[in-house]
């Protein structure tokens, strides 16, 4: 394709981007994820309806989209909220999913409705974290006790099939998988020492005049470090979202240990990430979405959205009901079971394997759109349909000096810091359930 044919393509998808928060804006109800837009807007000026644009000109582009979703969910995830009570809770509600996709997938196959039973399966145990984290962060349901249980089941819903698709749905031997996944966890480990070899005084006088302005060290030194993981991932046989995880979680300890301004580098990365790539990569999404093999079988969609919500969703109802109240049980349910960016990933692997027929591929995603346009709206009327809970902004007992919360309605303290109790494990922006509106997804 030539440079004419790729720049009049990219053209088409900036204006499906911008004129997504304008849309959203103007549509009436319960206000539509911009996610959903970008995928609707993908789909009209694709090959299969206008045909305006074809994917093959913005593929770069997309991928490093989908490695900003990853490294953006990787970044808010705390490595120690894993090794508490909702770490453990959501590693038990992960395998009861996947039990119930092992045998969905093999009654599937013995039905000759399925052929390719591994990637479907996996898909089925999904949670779109990275997807979810605007949309809940705008509606204020990532604080407190909830907060927790949400952020630690959507990063096992995603590190989990990912450490999977990684060591089992590679071309190369399981063990030599296994070994790179060891490796490349080996070289996120020892980047993570970056801030500690450069802590001499010189170099952090350099990286605070640099962090601003022209310079923006911090912001390329961020960038640096995913192209870094994403290509050593890719060289390894790896999926590149691996990488993109990592590389979240290694500039989440950089940010932490450096002396740096953490506020403006969150809202440089949210800048470039939900500015420019990750739109991209959801419109690339929506362009590749056969509408034909949809209309042919749209059961065959039906029935993978319905099951995302069985298999991936109600077990919630059964991990947390001693934890959580009745409805936000329900609430995690919908949450847990919205999907799309690794699900993407597991219909190529299907795909490239030969295996995976197009109707089940197209169906599949076409159920992960589904899933992120109709399941995180439920949970947000649920959560807006009844007032707070105690355990929404339960503290836990090993924090009793934050006892005087401000009252919700009350905007002043947010201006004063921030005085609210924070959850355990989660960087001050999380707790708050804040975010830019011009970042909303």
């Amino acid at each position: 394709m030539n440079l004419t044919q790729g720049l009049d393509d990219l053209v088409v998808v900036a204006l499906v981007a911008a004129l997504a928060p304008i849309v959203t804006a103007l549509l009436p109800g319960p206000r539509v994820p911009q996610v959903v837009i970008f995928l609707f807007g993908g789909v009209l000026i694709g090959p299969h309806v206008l045909g305006l644009a074809e994917t093959s000109a913005i593929q770069l582009i997309a991928n490093i989209g989908l490695g900003f979703l990853f490294l953006l969910a990787g970044y808010e995830l705390d490595p120690s909220l894993l090794r508490l009570r909702p770490g453990k809770l959501a590693a038990g509600g992960w395998l009861i999913s996947a039990v119930i996709a092992v045998g969905v997938a093999a009654g599937l196959t013995a039905a000759g409705y399925i052929r390719d039973y591994v990637p479907v399966g996996l898909a089925l145990t999904t949670t779109a974290l990275g997807t979810l984290l605007p949309i809940l962060r705008d509606n204020d349901m990532l604080s407190g006790k909830f907060g927790r249980d949400v952020y630690a089941a959507g990063a096992v819903g995603e590190l989990f099939p990912i450490l999977i698709i990684a060591v089992f749905l590679t071309r190369r031997g399981h063990f030599i998988a296994l070994a790179s996944v060891a490796l490349v966890g080996v070289l996120a480990v020892a980047l993570t020492a970056v801030p500690w070899l450069t802590g001499h005084r010189a170099v952090q006088r350099i990286v605070q005049e640099g962090q601003d302005e022209t310079a923006q060290i911090t912001l390329r030194g961020a960038m640096v470090l995913l192209f870094v993981l994403l290509a050593v991932a890719s060289r390894f046989g790896l999926d590149v979202v691996l990488g993109a995880l990592l590389a979240g979680m290694v500039m989440r300890g950089w940010a932490h240990q450096s002396n740096m301004d953490i506020t403006s580098l969150e809202h440089k990365l949210d800048a470039v990430g939900y500015g420019i790539f990750i739109p991209i990569f959801f419109i690339s999404s929506g362009m590749s979405l056969d509408l034909k093999a949809i209309a042919h079988d749209p059961l065959r969609m039906l029935l993978f959205f319905a099951l995302l919500l069985i298999v991936r969703g109600l077990p919630s109802l059964l991990i947390y009901r001693r934890e959580l109240p009745a409805r936000q049980r329900v609430e995690m349910t919908f949450i847990t079971a919205t999907t799309l960016p690794l699900l993407i990933a597991l219909v190529d692997i299907g795909q490239q394997d030969g295996v995976m027929l197009p109707a089940t591929a197209a169906a599949l995603v076409g159920a992960g759109v589904l899933s992120v346009l109709v399941y995180p709206l439920i949970a947000v009327t649920l959560h807006r349909s009844a007032p707070p809970t105690p355990a929404d902004v339960a503290v836990p007992a090993a924090e009793p000096a934050a006892e005087t919360s401000p009252a919700p309605d009350n905007p002043e303290p947010s201006d004063q810091g921030d005085q609210s109790p924070q959850p355990l494990g989660l960087p001050a922006r999380q707790a708050s359930g804040r975010r830019p509106a011009a970042v909303s997804m």
